[in-house]
């Protein structure tokens, strides 16, 4: 890990380039066919650096100055310090260094988990608060000193992330999904704000939906498509025994927490039925 005083300055950085992404219209990232030919999609992460380390050297981003990569839910792992906190702020430092170095090719969309974090409204596995524990890895890792600043630096970073990326073939890249019930309250337009409404975060508003939402069904899939023009969805949120699932033929579902872990490399100048997207799809 890098001393404090530069991780700090790292999370600023690639906070500022986040909200300078090209193609970025309030919480929403569009990504064009002029410099976006090829973009890579990674399930939820959850700590693993290990498998983080092996989507970046896939993507090989300097040799492949128009492929792009899209990682998602990043905190809230298994792997913990001597003292008991959560290591997973270890991937979004790794994030952000990756920001840094390839602004316009390297994107993040918060999960539930993200969202969580940053609202203080806490997640419960077991016994545990796992906010509580990440705050704590945090402090173990940066000290007394330099903890609490960083970790107020995460919060920001997450609420900056864009909340969906299209891609240009009408491909959606986001999360989840608002359920059957939330759907028909839902409204796009709350993500272009720069700044997001309180009440978008709260259970029922337009982010809380779309991070939350376990409705794999495929007519709530196909009207969620249509509100946001688009024509297949590649989500995470969803544990997934072989790295991937296929509910029907408009979603493809990744999870990169555990071994197997999926992802999916896929073009992005032509269509894509699910099927070509099933062709493009790599298990670590």
């Amino acid at each position: 890990m890098p001393a404090p005083d530069r991780m700090l300055t790292y999370l600023q950085q690639a906070t500022m380039l986040i909200r300078a992404t090209p193609g970025r219209s309030g919480h929403i990232l569009e990504l064009d066919t002029k410099t976006c030919t090829e973009l890579l999609v990674a399930g939820d992460l959850h700590g693993r650096v290990a498998h983080f380390q092996v989507i970046i050297k896939t993507a090989d981003l300097a040799e492949n100055p128009t492929r792009h990569v899209v990682f998602q839910e990043l905190i809230h792992g298994k792997f913990r310090y001597p003292k008991g906190g959560d290591k997973s702020h270890q991937v979004v430092d790794l994030f952000a260094a990756l920001k840094i170095q390839f602004p316009k090719q390297v994107h993040y969309i918060p999960g539930n988990h993200e969202l969580a974090q940053w609202t203080n409204r806490p997640v419960l596995k077991g016994n545990e608060n796992v906010n509580v524990l990440f705050q704590e890895g945090v402090t173990e890792a940066y000290g007394k000193e330099w903890g609490p600043k960083i970790y107020a630096a995460y919060l920001e970073l997450f609420q900056a992330l864009p909340v969906v990326v299209r891609a240009p073939n009408r491909v959606l890249v986001s999360h989840s999904l608002p359920s059957n019930r939330a759907l028909p309250s839902f409204d796009p337009e709350r993500l272009q704000a720069d700044t997001l409404d309180p009440a978008d975060l709260q259970p029922n508003g337009a982010v809380h939906s779309l991070l939350w939402g376990r409705d794999t069904a495929r007519e709530t899939v196909m009207a969620f498509l249509e509100k946001m023009d688009a024509d297949l969805l590649v989500s995470g949120h969803i544990a997934c025994e072989e790295g991937y699932r296929t509910p029907h033929d408009r979603q493809l579902i990744l999870d990169c927490a555990e071994n197997p872990g999926g992802f999916v490399m896929f073009p992005t100048r032509r269509r894509m039925t699910l099927a070509d997207m099933l062709l493009c799809v790599r298990i670590i």
